[in-house]
């Protein structure tokens, strides 16, 4: 513990250090990374707002995770945040990133909260980190005014004040309450009871599932290569490199490299598309979200 205190308090001292970006610079330093991979231009971003991901990682420390599994997650969503940041959107990076390290913790405190898995939606994540605190300030409220609140009314007046589903709120209620049992255990007291695991639905894919998906990706396949067929070479080579790449290539990278301005680039790339579509109507609805 006390390694962890002293690795924290340095941790946040260099941050405190670290330079305060203006507007013009942190701009400069998100194009250099995003249009060219500039690593020392990402490290300078992150680490002047790494002081703002480690303020939101304390704000977390009420739900019990060690402050160092939460300033690693917030640097995780700080590095999500630089990789997916767009500086032509004119908005600032550190306004950006604050959700993206927002999510990042609040996705690792709900993942060690309990070994089952407490939720992932929208409402599931709000009734999670608000739940108790609106459900003892409408305790408080019905005390002060002399009315007693039956659960199911607890539940219906915590819903309407999050704007969540009556069920969710009940859900969210029981887990919180309960506590992790052993799925090994059994169902009952007899010697023959099934353990909780037994009862488990395998959601594995099956065979038959793997077939029907292969066979539809073969014809997916054999659908867009007719399709990127009937374009010319030019246009061939726009929608690979924006499309089937694992990191497809920004507009500005290809009218550099054929000598192209960024808006001739994305007229090019919407006249492919609609020559796509032309030839695969009316053979899938996948491919033509491919090319949305």
């Amino acid at each position: 513990m006390a390694l962890d205190t002293t690795s924290n308090f340095n941790m946040t001292r260099r941050a405190m250090k670290a330079e305060l970006l203006d507007a013009e610079t942190e701009a400069q330093l998100a194009y250099a990374w995003r249009d060219h991979r500039d690593e020392e231009a990402l490290h300078r971003l992150t680490t002047a707002y790494m002081r703002l991901a480690i303020s939101m990682a304390g704000k977390f420390r009420r739900y019990g995770a060690p402050m160092p599994d939460l300033i690693q997650e917030a640097s995780l969503g700080l590095m999500k945040a630089a990789e997916k940041f767009d500086p032509d959107r004119g908005v600032r990076f550190s306004t950006y990133a604050v959700w993206w390290i927002k999510a990042s913790i609040q996705d690792f405190v709900m993942r060690n909260w309990s070994m089952v898995r407490t939720g992932s939606t929208s409402s599931q994540k709000s009734l999670f980190f608000n739940m108790r605190r609106v459900q003892a300030r409408l305790e408080r409220e019905a005390t002060a005014e002399g009315i007693t609140l039956s659960k199911g009314d607890l539940h219906l007046a915590i819903a309407t004040e999050l704007g969540v589903p009556v069920h969710d709120v009940e859900m969210m209620d029981g887990r919180l309450s309960g506590s992790d049992f052993s799925l090994d255990a059994t169902q009952s007291s007899e010697d023959e009871g099934r353990s909780w695991v037994d009862t488990l639905v395998d959601d594995s894919e099956q065979a038959a599932e793997r077939v029907e998906a292969s066979h539809d990706q073969e014809t997916l396949r054999q659908w867009l290569t007719t399709a990127l067929m009937a374009l010319n070479d030019r246009e061939r080579f726009i929608v690979r490199e924006r499309k089937l790449r694992d990191d497809p290539r920004t507009l500005e990278s290809l009218g550099d490299e054929l000598g192209l301005s960024k808006e001739r680039i994305r007229q090019l790339e919407a006249a492919a598309f609609n020559k796509m579509r032309k030839s695969l109507e009316g053979q899938s609805k996948e491919v033509l979200n491919f090319l949305a």
